[in-house]
């Protein structure tokens, strides 16, 4: 069975690295750099930078997670939740 994950090699901060990433992880990345008007490079290396442990992966894994978390819509009200007259 092949694994989902994709190495994939890209420059941060002059040096060249390389991440393991699920191409759902790698396309979000894309759209935030996208929005943001960033290479993927510059995205990387701004959470690079900003981590505070584990490898990379997981950092971007966690960013990628937040990100787009922090933007859902609400969730609606419970279903048993009344209005009140």
């Amino acid at each position: 069975m092949k694994s989902p994950v994709v190495k994939r090699s890209i420059v941060v901060a002059g040096h060249k690295t390389s991440v393991s990433l699920e191409e759902a992880f790698w396309n979000g990345m894309k759209e935030i750099s996208g929005l943001r008007n960033m290479t993927l490079s510059e995205l990387v290396g701004e959470i690079d930078s900003n981590r505070q442990q584990g490898n990379l992966s997981s950092a971007i894994r966690l960013f990628v997670l937040d990100y787009f978390r922090t933007r859902a819509v609400p969730a609606a009200a419970p279903s048993d939740a009344r209005p009140q007259a």
